[in-house]
């Protein structure tokens, strides 16, 4: 029975738990999870005070005092060990319940020695040099980033999501500064240039959620509910702003509103706030009261996509269902960082949906996941959702699209299973259950097991803990062109276990002049739709036509040249998807004859969200899976065709989506002169919006094309007026350079941690130095770029180590290229396994290039 799989697991989970914390753990860097429980074992009722003095340098450093108060469970005379990973310089003094000893760090560890510590309440003193690697310190500003495991880089803590905390926080910054934290502000003194703000102790919660951002920021604040909340931020366009900060404030209003309701659970903490980050190198962080977002997502001009303001409302949506899931309800270990992020995704689906109709939910739904999900799942390097974990410093890694993607997928494909009403009443239990204290998967899915007689427990072995997906074809037979049996099947793509994914999905026949639909729960390998039977031979049958199955599903020869009768914009998105898989798998149509395909489609393709994923695979097609010869074969056509299809396109965001895509592949000298012209005069097309960034964007395109581009970079550098965007551009145009030498010269600086630390910008700054067109000349970067990964994953925040290789490796299809990584993982035989899938990953596409050129 499903109940008593799921009891049995939890008597050896407690078992080995058992084992784990009566031993005692060795002095290791990280925190490992042996470490982790003990602590968990002996330890709680956490409070932290600190005092930091942040200089407006960010060469100088930041000096800290701190007070640690914490209930200890003394078993043994074992040292207690406290996290702090710095140079041992920077602990200055430690004094244990009044009496001051000498400070000892060994492996990123405070050690107190047991003698000095007691059974009840215990008081640590610390004055120590604050680490700045999560600090994000920048000219003018920084902002505290501590997921996953970096609160321990700044200050000394138990740094594990399990032990929760009340935070006391005072800043000392320059006097025109401003500051936000976790609590509310209490206090603020000036003396003498400076200013020193004391804040509230914040409601209770793990390293990973305290934070503070200080510096020169504007300030707009509004009321959300009764309270005054805040937003800093730095953005100068005062066009995004007044276009903007009402929309901010609405978007987050919205979205508590809707979790407030669906949770039947009033907003869990003590404050709002927001802090709009330039170059942010995540989308937002949602630090409870002080949630930080990236600048460029939230401050938009009138002329935004639609796909610019679906991003603006899902990351804010996404960032306010965390205060939910996540921020009240934390996960027990870093294994289970995906079930916030899952949540945090998918109730902001359902929340932006709730304002629309469900067609445009679905269709949103469907292309924001599924290309990424299955950008991970078809490689090689595929990961489970739920992943394994020994030690805290390995967390950063498990991020990716299955977390973000995949996972929404798989929470949709359990709320269909179970039922609605029954899925939010056992999520509402989760969360009333185990609200301001920590819970695990399981917990989860004990508590939907009961409101549910389905197998759960099979059902997320291969959703949850497994990688990959089905390949689902179908098997059809006509007699007297009636349909006279008609099945399916499915099987995994790779491997040969006989593995299922149970799933629903909807099939739909195509006919002149109608489509007929049948919803289908696929629970078997083979599987009979007796309602199909005796239905009329169609044009042509498309698998999973609503989009909400998962995996590769075979698709039928007669679409394409029968397309024009699917008037369903899903149904169009989810055959885009299917061809470009399939295609991709080497079966049902070539790379050239989708490429053509997609590009006829450019000026009959009205609905925005479809036309962004259609001018995506052209531009992916065009530069990784055609050979050079033929690729500059077409390259005049699919110009054509795009600037055509700009002309026909009426609507103005569908004219921006086809000039960026012509920006993207141009390489005809008419091209150049014509983009050259619209940049230099500052004059785009008819009814195309062209703000600064995207001027930017358009001089980084035709500097790749220009054998002397200095002057027109530096003419460009003379535009920007913002001061972050100024710094961005002076990384990015190193790496755009058309000088070899200074090429080699960003290359070779990237080996310095302190040229990394605009991760952004080094991430974008990749992407032009090994484009396509350069890449003749930047193929010899690569080794050194694998060799540095290991470092990138230790020095970099989390999700840098895919940024780095994805921007790296995405476009190349040269063959040595893929000897460089083959060679470079077989000299490191017992290299990290998740770097290594990480690898994987982002060569997949120049792996399947080998196959798809010949």
């Amino acid at each position: 029975m499903k109940k008593g799989v799921l009891a049995l697991c939890f008597v050896i989970f407690s078992s080995s738990y058992h084992t784990q914390v009566t031993s005692l753990p060795k002095i290791e860097s990280g925190v490992s999870y042996e470490l982790a429980q003990l602590r968990k074992n002996t330890i709680s009722e956490i409070k932290y005070e600190l005092s930091l003095k942040i200089p407006e340098s960010k060469s100088e450093r930041i000096s800290g005092t701190e007070v640690l108060r914490f209930n200890y469970k003394k078993q043994n005379e074992a040292p207690l060990q406290i996290d702090f990973k710095e140079e041992a310089s920077s602990l200055i003094s430690v004094s244990v319940n009044g009496q001051m000893t000498k400070p000892v760090l060994e492996n990123e560890h405070v050690i107190i020695d047991a003698k000095y510590l007691k059974s009840g309440m215990n008081q640590i003193h610390f004055t120590f040099l604050a680490g700045n690697g999560a600090l994000n310190r920048r000219d003018g500003y920084l902002y505290a980033l501590f997921v996953p495991d970096r609160a321990r880089t700044m200050f000394p803590c138990f740094d594990q999501p399990n032990l929760k905390a009340n935070y006391s926080l005072t800043l000392t910054i320059p006097e025109k500064w401003s500051a936000i934290a976790n609590g509310k502000l209490k206090e603020t003194t000036v003396l003498q240039g400076q200013k020193t703000l004391e804040f509230n102790q914040s409601d209770l919660l793990p390293t990973y959620l305290f934070s503070f951002a200080a510096g020169d920021f504007k300030t707009s604040t509004e009321k959300i509910g009764q309270q005054d909340s805040r937003l800093l931020y730095r953005e100068t366009d005062s066009v995004k702003i007044n276009n903007s900060m009402d929309s901010i404030f609405s978007l987050y209003r919205n979205s508590l509103a809707y979790f407030e309701k669906w949770t039947d659970i009033p907003h869990p903490f003590q404050k709002h706030g927001m802090v709009a980050v330039p170059d942010f190198q995540f989308g937002g962080m949602e630090h409870p009261g002080a949630i930080l977002f990236q600048n460029s997502t939230l401050f938009l001009d009138q002329n935004a996509t639609q796909n610019q303001l679906n991003n603006r409302s899902n990351l804010i949506a996404h960032e306010v269902a965390h205060l939910w899931f996540g921020d009240m309800v934390t996960m027990n270990w870093f294994n289970d960082v995906w079930m916030k992020e899952v949540f945090a995704n998918f109730m902001a689906d359902k929340s932006t949906g709730a304002s629309s109709n469900k067609s445009v939910y679905d269709l949103k739904f469907l292309t924001t996941h599924f290309p990424a999900a299955y950008g991970v799942d078809r490689t090689l390097g595929a990961n489970p959702i739920r992943q394994v974990l020994d030690n805290l410093q390995n967390a950063g890694m498990m991020y990716g699209p299955i977390i973000y993607n995949k996972a929404p997928i798989m929470m949709r494909q359990l709320e269909l299973l179970i039922g609605e009403d029954n899925f939010k009443k056992g999520v509402s239990e989760y969360l009333k259950k185990y609200a301001y204290n920590n819970a695990s998967w399981p917990d989860l899915i004990a508590i939907l097991d009961n409101h549910t007689p389905e197998d759960l427990q099979s059902w997320n072995k291969v959703w949850v803990n497994d990688p990959g997906r089905p390949v689902i074809d179908y098997d059809v037979k006509y007699r007297d062109n009636t349909i006279e049996h008609f099945s399916l099947s499915q099987h995994p793509e790779y491997g040969k276990d006989q593995k299922l994914w149970p799933q629903e999905f909807q099939l739909s026949l195509f006919y002149t002049d109608r489509v007929e639909k049948v919803n289908v729960k696929l629970s078997k390998k083979q599987q009979e739709v007796s309602a199909l039977k005796g239905k009329a031979k169609p044009l042509f049958i498309l698998q999973n036509s609503s989009g909400i199955g998962y995996g590769v599903f075979k698709t039928d020869h007669a679409l394409i040249k029968n397309f024009s009768v699917v008037k369903d914009p899903i149904n169009r998105a989810s055959a885009y998807i299917s061809l470009y898989e399939n295609m991709l798998n080497g079966s049902g149509v070539t790379p050239q004859d989708l490429l053509n395909f997609f590009a006829g489609q450019l000026s009959t393709e009205s609905t925005e969200l479809n036309l962004r994923l259609i001018t995506g695979y052209i531009a992916t097609i065009y530069w990784e899976f055609l050979p050079e010869n033929t690729r500059l074969k077409e390259s005049g056509n699919i110009e054509n065709m795009l600037w055509k299809a700009l002309q026909i396109q009426t609507a103005k965001n569908n004219k921006k989506i086809l000039f960026d895509g012509y920006q993207g592949v141009f390489q005809s000298q008419q091209a150049y002169d014509n983009l050259y012209t619209i940049w230099k005069s500052q004059t785009p097309p008819k009814d195309v919006s062209l703000n600064d960034e995207d001027f930017t964007s358009l001089a980084l395109s035709l500097a790749l094309r220009n054998t002397n581009n200095n002057d027109l970079l530096q003419e460009q550098l003379t535009r920007i007026k913002n001061p972050d965007r100024i710094n961005r551009f002076k990384i990015i145009m190193q790496a755009a350079s058309s000088d070899q030498k200074v090429r080699d010269d960003f290359f070779n600086g990237l080996t310095q941690k302190q040229n990394r630390t605009n991760e952004s910008a080094v991430g974008a700054a990749l992407g032009y130095l090994h484009h396509p067109l350069r890449q003749q000349t930047s193929i010899q970067y690569l080794p050194k770029s694998l060799e540095l990964l290991q470092e990138i994953q230790k020095t970099g925040d989390i999700f840098f180590p895919d940024n780095w290789l994805r921007s790296t490796f995405s476009n190349y299809q040269n063959p040595k290229a893929l000897e460089t990584v083959n060679q470079f993982l077989s000299q490191h035989p017992d290299y990290n396994v998740i770097l290594k899938n990480k690898i994987l990953q982002a060569t997949d596409n120049l792996k399947r290039a080998q196959v798809l050129l010949k």
